[in-house]
C-alpha cells in the first residue's frame, strides 16, 4: 500500500521546481541575468543559511505543507518577494560598508573608549620593542653585519613599522586603523602633502589607469567590509542551528584577513599615486617645483596650507609653465 506522503511529495516537486523554470523563461535577457546575479550575493547566501538553518530546527515537512497549500501565482509572488527582498537588503548592507570600516579600523564610541585606550597602550609597548630591536639591527649592520636570520628580522621589523602611522599621537587601536593611518600619512612624512587634503585635487589630474587601480583597490576594500558584516548577521541564525555561529564566526574572521590584505595594497597604490604624480599637482596649480628634496617638504607644508585655508602672501611665486 502506498503511503499518502509519497503521493503528495511528487505532486509538491512537479508544480514548485516547474513554476520557477517556467518564471524564468519568461524573463528577458537582462533581467534573468539580474536573477543570476542577485543568487551569487552574499545577501542571497545569508537568506539561504537562515533557511537551511530554519529547516535544521524544525524539519523540512511544515514548510512542505506550507507551500502545498499554495497556488501557483501564490508561489511566483512568494519569489518574487524572496528576490526583492535578498535585493533590498544587499542594499541595505551595502550602505554599512564605511561604518564598519570606521569600526574595524578603531574609530568607536564612547563607551570603547576604555578597550581603545588598552589597545593603544600594547600597541605602543610593540612599538617600542620593535623600533628598538629594528635600531639594535641597523647599527649592527653598520658595524659587523648581520647573519642571514637577522637579515630577514631586520627586513620583517622594516615593512611592519611602515605600516604605523609615523606620528605616535595618531596610532589606531585596530591593525587595520594603522594601515589606514599610515597610507595617509606617508605623503605627508615624505613631501609635506596632507592627503586627505592634497588627494582630491591630485584625482582630478591623475591618469585613468592609476584611477582605475586605486578605484578597484577601494572596491575590494569595501566588499572585504561588507562581507564581515555579513559574517556578523548569519551568527543570528545560531537560535536556531548552532554551526550558525561557526559559519559566521569564520566568514568574519577570513574577511578581515582580507581587508588586511586590500588595505595594505590601497595604502601601497595611494603612496605610489604621490610619489609619481605629485608633480602634475604641483603643475595644474602652478605651484613651484621642489628643486631638491630637502626643500620639498617645507614646500608640500606650504601647498597644503594653501589648498586648505589659501593665502594673501606674495610668496611663493606661481609658475608660469603649461600646466599639464
Amino acid at each position: 500500500m502506498v503511503s499518502c506522503c509519497r503521493l503528495t511529495r511528487p505532486c509538491l516537486l512537479t508544480r514548485f521546481s516547474r513554476m520557477p523554470i517556467n518564471f524564468l523563461a519568461s524573463l528577458g535577457g537582462s533581467l534573468a541575468e539580474r536573477w543570476t546575479a542577485i543568487l551569487l550575493t552574499p545577501a542571497f547566501i545569508f537568506w539561504s543559511g537562515g533557511l537551511a538553518a530554519w529547516i535544521w530546527r524544525f524539519g523540512w515537512q511544515p514548510l512542505e505543507q506550507w507551500l502545498l497549500g499554495l497556488s501557483e501565482p501564490l508561489q511566483m509572488a512568494i519569489i518574487i518577494g524572496t528576490l526583492l527582498g535578498i535585493s533590498t537588503s544587499a542594499v541595505a548592507i551595502q550602505g554599512a560598508d564605511l561604518p564598519a570600516l570606521r569600526l574595524l579600523a578603531g574609530d568607536w564610541p564612547r563607551w570603547g573608549r576604555p578597550l581603545k585606550r588598552q589597545r593603544l597602550a600594547q600597541q605602543r609597548r610593540w612599538l617600542q620593542r620593535a623600533e628598538n630591536r629594528w635600531q639594535s639591527l641597523l647599527a649592527q649592520q653598520e658595524t659587523r653585519g648581520l647573519t642571514p636570520e637577522e637579515s630577514a628580522e631586520y627586513v620583517r621589523l622594516d615593512a611592519q613599522l611602515r605600516r604605523f602611522p609615523a606620528q605616535p599621537e595618531k596610532l589606531m587601536p585596530t591593525r587595520l586603523g594603522n594601515l589606514l593611518q599610515a597610507a595617509q600619512d606617508q605623503p605627508g612624512h615624505k613631501y609635506g602633502l596632507d592627503a586627505a587634503i592634497c588627494l582630491p585635487r591630485l584625482w582630478l589630474v591623475l591618469p585613468n589607469e592609476v584611477k582605475t587601480e586605486l578605484q578597484t583597490a577601494r572596491k575590494d576594500l569595501n566588499t572585504a567590509a561588507r562581507l564581515w558584516c555579513w559574517g556578523g548577521l548569519f551568527c543570528v541564525w545560531c537560535i536556531w542551528a548552532w554551526w550558525a555561529a561557526f559559519v559566521g564566526g569564520l566568514t568574519m574572521v577570513l574577511a578581515y584577513r582580507w581587508l588586511l590584505r586590500t588595505a595594505a595594497v590601497y595604502g601601497d597604490l595611494l603612496e605610489a599615486a604621490f610619489d609619481l604624480h605629485r608633480a602634475t599637482l604641483y603643475q595644474a596649480l602652478r605651484w613651484p617645483l621642489p628643486r631638491h628634496p630637502a626643500e620639498e617638504r617645507s614646500l608640500g607644508l606650504a601647498l597644503t596650507a594653501y589648498l586648505w585655508r589659501g593665502s594673501d602672501q606674495a610668496r611663493p611665486i606661481f609658475s608660469h609653465g603649461e600646466s599639464k
